[in-house]
């Protein structure tokens, strides 16, 4: 159970990289395939506003991809729970606000992440 939880977290991980990667370089050109209901004058306006939320979320990988290199158990369990809480409320206040889609590509992994590691 702790390689699946693992290899979940670091699937998680891996997904926010990729976050961070199209929301700080690729904001104008990815940014406005994968957001296509806005207009398309919004995304040169908001780089700057998009490459800082895509800071936060390489930290929210790190915190991941570090939670899987603590040898003691109880707390490589204790930073993965932290990480994917914030993950988790992130997807759910992106769903809210944004798009539902987002509650679902990030909110609904760390969820499953977080109740694999509570059983």
């Amino acid at each position: 159970m702790d390689l699946i939880i693992n290899i979940l977290v670091l699937l998680i991980a891996f997904l926010h990289l990729y976050f961070l990667y199209f929301e700080m370089f690729a904001w104008t050109t990815k940014g406005k395939k994968i957001f296509n209901r806005f207009p398309s004058e919004f995304f040169e306006k908001t780089k700057g506003l998009a490459a800082n939320q895509g800071l936060y979320n390489g930290f929210l990988s790190a915190g991941l991809i570090w939670s899987v290199l603590i040898s003691n158990q109880e707390w490589s369990n204790y930073v993965a729970l932290f990480f994917l809480s914030c993950v988790a409320i992130a997807g759910i206040f992106g769903g809210k606000s944004v798009d539902k889609k987002i509650f679902l590509i990030q909110g609904v992994p760390a969820l499953i992440a977080i109740i694999l590691l509570l059983i």
